[in-house]
């Protein structure tokens, strides 16, 4: 381990003198041992962001480089847990130093003197190379597959039965030790074999999404909106319903309160699925607006490479970040602070090809053990002013799959969720609609047509009735504009504490036929002569 001495304090930018280091290694800064991160290399220096408060520090105080990057522990008892952006624990931090966190020390994210029973699938004699899996461990309502990690080579020996973090698996010919956990670093993606196009439908329970704008496993949607349109309910929403084996949720910027009732909720909700605590199939990775704005950037990264981990095991995981906005401005505050030179609105030029780096990891794999996993993601954007030109919303409509646009008018008209159904769009919904259609039924598709094509003559009926007036308009164009408002809140609106929170997809197809019914009857009645009022009062 290398040691040096600090040079320059600027904020969470730290000017240290240590020769030998790499880019993006991780080192500890001063006697507090904060966790710090190489970003730039000097002839004569290098420059370190601090991933904590680096109140207190002082020049001349000792640097160490661990010559290793920033990385995070995979092994069982990451479900149900709730960490930092830097995965340490929360709530083991919270009994050792209360529910104020004033010191931040090392600790790691998994219990190592916690018992397994582990059920080797391997033996003595057999070849282990990388992510082949050497077994099973009982993790909650999931089969935890433990994966073999760097290390390789012949098994001597494999262990069974009760055990612990703590003590070796097994051990490979030459006597190097089977762990039971490995590491991984955050910005590297989890290698795999092959990776496919996304054809199977994610049930998310939400009917303007599965029915008119449909997300596929393994797809990336992004969800813009302004303050108070709905973002943060809408992800809960989908977190607690949605068709996926695992879930994971970073709060990252998110305030306090609201992630307090988050992780209440899922304490206390039911998971339709496992009949379970939903929290039994969560990992929650909380960094707050109050944190360290470094460990927020770092924060996307440490969730994701915990979602490919279960991914590499032939789970459908989910993950859910709240909101990138937050995310894109901690890199920018970091970028200032190292003096880059800054792109539009002040971000830095490599914003756009970060988040599609990162939103790449998405995606339907076959992983290094054959398996078949998927991961998919649901990311929130807060643009400033509810403006979708800014720099965050438009890099990520260059990668992702799905764009649901959160509309404030819908929001003040008290409509929920407020995807606006003009501006939004899928580009799975083609693929997906085959699923369905075998699936589910049929005219599936004829009947998301229908609806589209009533909503749109509808606008076009309104702008005719701001002239004419409502009295001025034809039978056809009042009914147009009524079955229209029985879409909008009867099949569109739904209540996310209600029972109508979720709805499955045959629960989705009764309502829009009902309705697409209705109105062709109705229709069918003006046809024959009867007024407006006599048709609908046909279909009471």
């Amino acid at each position: 381990m290398q040691t040096g001495k600090i040079l320059g304090i600027s904020g969470p930018t730290v000017s240290v003198d240590l020769k030998g280091l790499k880019l993006y290694e991780r080192v500890f800064v001063g006697h507090g041992l904060l966790t710090g991160e190489v970003v730039r290399l000097e002839r004569s220096h290098a420059v370190i962001q601090v991933y904590e408060e680096t109140r207190g520090l002082g020049v001349g105080e000792p640097v160490k480089g661990l010559g290793m990057p920033l990385t995070v522990r995979l092994g069982p008892g990451l479900i149900g847990g709730m960490y930092d952006g830097l995965q340490r624990p929360l709530e083991r931090m919270r009994k050792e130093m209360g529910p104020f966190i004033r010191v931040w020390k090392e600790m790691y994210g998994l219990d190592y003197m916690k018992r397994w029973d582990f059920i080797p699938s391997v033996k003595p004699g057999d070849e282990l190379q990388y992510g082949m899996i050497i077994g099973e461990i009982q993790e909650g309502a999931f089969k935890h597959y433990l994966m073999c990690g760097s290390e390789q080579g012949t098994v001597a020996r494999i262990a069974s039965g009760d055990i612990s973090l703590d003590e070796p698996f097994g051990e490979f010919t030459g006597g190097l030790e089977i762990p039971g956990c490995h590491e991984w670093p955050v910005r590297m993606p989890r290698p795999y074999r092959k990776k496919f196009a996304p054809v199977t439908p994610l049930v998310t329970g939400q009917r303007i999404i599965d029915f008119l704008f449909p997300l596929a496993r393994g797809g990336a949607a992004i969800i813009p909106g302004g303050f108070g349109t709905g973002k943060t309910i809408f992800e809960q929403s989908v977190a607690k319903f949605a068709d996926v084996d695992i879930v994971v949720y970073v709060g990252c910027g998110e305030r306090g309160n609201e992630m307090a009732d988050l992780i209440a909720e899922f304490d206390e909700l039911e998971d339709p699925w496992t009949k379970r605590r939903l929290r039994d199939r969560t990992i929650l990775v909380v960094n707050t607006s109050n944190m360290p704005v470094a460990a927020r950037e770092a924060s996307i990264y440490t969730a994701v490479t915990m979602a490919e981990y279960y991914r590499d095991m032939g789970y459908n995981v989910l993950f859910l970040a709240d909101s990138l906005s937050r995310w894109a401005e901690a890199l920018r505050e970091i970028s200032t602070s190292l003096e880059e030179m800054p792109g539009e609105e002040g971000y830095p030029t490599y914003l756009a090809s970060r988040l599609s780096s990162f939103i790449e990891r998405a995606g339907v794999v076959e992983t290094m053990n054959g398996r078949i996993g998927s991961l998919s993601m649901i990311l929130s954007v807060s643009p400033p002013g509810g403006d979708f030109t800014e720099p965050v919303t438009q890099a990520c409509l260059r990668t992702t799959g799905a764009f649901f646009m959160l509309d404030t008018s819908l929001a003040h008209r008290r409509h929920f969720p407020a995807i606006n159904w003009f501006q939004s769009y899928s580009l799975y919904a083609g693929d997906l609609s085959e699923h369905y259609c075998r699936e589910v039924a049929p005219e599936w598709e004829e009947l998301r047509r229908r609806c589209n094509q009533i909503l749109q003559q509808e606008e076009s009926v309104r702008e005719v009735a701001e002239i004419v007036g409502i009295e001025g308009l034809q039978d056809a164009d009042r009914l147009v504009m009524r079955v229209a408002e029985r879409i909008r809140t009867e099949f569109l609106g739904q209540n996310a504490y209600s029972d109508d929170a979720f709805s499955p997809p045959d629960k989705t197809l009764v309502l829009i036929r009902s309705i697409v019914e209705y109105h062709d009857r109705a229709a069918e009645r003006l046809k024959q002569g009867a007024t407006l009022d006599e048709a609908m009062k046909g279909e009471q």
